[in-house]
């Protein structure tokens, strides 16, 4: 990792709630909200953010795991925001707190563990897939 990493570091992205990330098992939508899936995905990605600019040519991140609690339901149309923040670095392990937000409040909280690896080690485990 390059220098300059530290705890607190904070990235956020934003997204409007779509019918693509609605509640859904082979394409019958369930609940016509934001699901669970879509929260996990923006949370891991906004905890992605945070690595990127430190990750040295040959290193890449990868998921190590997430804990998710989804609070409250978002509708179609409706802004989230997903912030992560550095919480933990130990050794190559990232952790970051996670929390999602509507116009209404908090509706999802939870934390992401990455793993940083150099590329050619990945490239051997998938070689062995």
């Amino acid at each position: 990792m390059k220098p300059g990493l530290e705890v607190g570091y904070t990235e956020c992205i934003q997204i409007k709630v779509t019918p693509d990330m609605f509640a859904q098992f082979e394409g019958t939508i369930v609940h016509p909200v934001y699901s669970t899936v879509s929260m996990v995905y923006h949370m891991e990605w906004a905890s992605r953010k945070i690595i990127l600019p430190f990750l040295e040519d040959d290193e890449e991140g990868m998921g190590g795991a997430v804990t998710v609690k989804h609070l409250a339901p978002s509708l179609e149309g409706s802004m989230v925001t997903v912030k992560a923040i550095l919480k933990k670095m130990d050794r190559n392990y990232i952790i970051t707190e996670v929390m999602a937000e509507n116009e209404h409040g908090v509706i999802g909280t939870g934390e992401v563990k990455q793993v940083i690896v150099p590329k050619a080690k990945l490239q051997q485990l998938f070689n062995r897939g």
